[in-house]
């Protein structure tokens, strides 16, 4: 059978409308754009409440817990300061979900998870695995 370019574009036409793309495409989640606000309004979007730990200009941190597990929300009055802050604690290991002026951290799943909500990066701490010497 021969394509002619109307039966081409046919073709092509029905799997853009039936959803027929790239495997790849299907295959990765969609992560929304990531969130931004106040360390309360990050709180609601993740569906949590938070318990406030830390109330200062620079930094506002808070406990949170999900269906997926418990986090640590952190919101910063700059974006150095957030930078400066995550650069310290990567130090420690963690899992870190960061956003504009806020970080989530927390297991993998639930890092992963929350992303899902508030969209952001993923970034990993320093591993110092099991066999390194205690401090």
């Amino acid at each position: 059978m021969r394509l002619t370019r109307p039966m081409l574009a046919l073709a092509l036409a029905v799997l853009a409308l039936t959803g027929c793309g790239s495997g790849a495409e299907r295959a990765r989640p969609q992560v929304p754009e990531a969130a931004e606000g106040s360390l309360e309004q990050l709180a609601a979007e993740a569906r949590c409440e938070p318990d406030i730990q830390t109330d200062a200009d620079e930094i506002r941190q808070a406990i949170c817990r999900t269906g997926d597990g418990r986090f640590v929300l952190a919101t910063f009055a700059t974006d150095r300061g957030q930078r400066e802050w995550i650069n310290g604690a990567k130090d420690y290991g963690g899992h870190y979900l960061v956003g504009r002026k806020w970080v989530a951290v927390g297991e993998p799943e639930v890092v992963t998870a929350l992303r899902g909500t508030l969209g952001g990066t993923l970034e990993e701490g320093k591993d110092h695995g099991a066999s390194h010497g205690g401090h």
